[in-house]
């Protein structure tokens, strides 16, 4: 085992020097400053679209609101909320995209990518919290609200 082995082990290693060393360098491979620039520039343009699809959504949302009462401002709002988080998943997708067009290597882009990865899991986690939070105390207001016009009921009845 100590000499067969030996040799047939420095036989693969030689064989997969040159991948070894390829996939070394790639790790380290700059990426051009036009190239990150364009990137750059083209996120800041779409981010600056995402902004202005908001603030039209907004007002719209707006007018909507204003002119329709009751129920539907709780849709309204609820409307009004996925269109902030709608917003903010886009400006955060093209700050991601900024911050991986600085990226001068490989093994950086990774590391940003795992860094936006993992605040992208945490506001999920926030939102869903939100989510359950609201709903449960929706859930508990139409509930009174409808025992409330039951016992209204139950007490012009008997």
């Amino acid at each position: 085992m100590t000499t067969e082995t030996n040799s047939v082990l420095n036989s693969v290693k030689e064989a997969f020097a040159p991948v070894t060393e390829a996939f070394t360098k790639l790790q380290n491979l700059e990426v051009p400053e036009a190239a990150r620039e364009f990137v750059k520039k083209q996120a800041e343009v779409a981010k600056t679209r995402a902004a202005d699809a908001y603030a039209g959504s907004e007002k719209v949302t707006a007018v909507i609101e204003s002119a329709v009462a009751g129920s539907v401002t709780e849709a309204a709002k609820i409307s009004r909320t996925i269109q902030q988080a709608i917003y903010q998943d886009a400006e955060a997708f093209f700050t991601g995209i900024d911050k991986l067009a600085s990226a001068k290597s490989l093994s950086e882009a990774a590391q940003i990518q795992s860094d936006l990865v993992r605040a992208n899991g945490e506001v999920f986690v926030s939102r869903a919290k939100a989510t359950t939070e609201y709903l449960g105390k929706l859930v508990a207001d139409s509930a009174k609200t409808a025992q409330d016009n039951f016992a209204k009921v139950y007490g012009k009845t008997a």
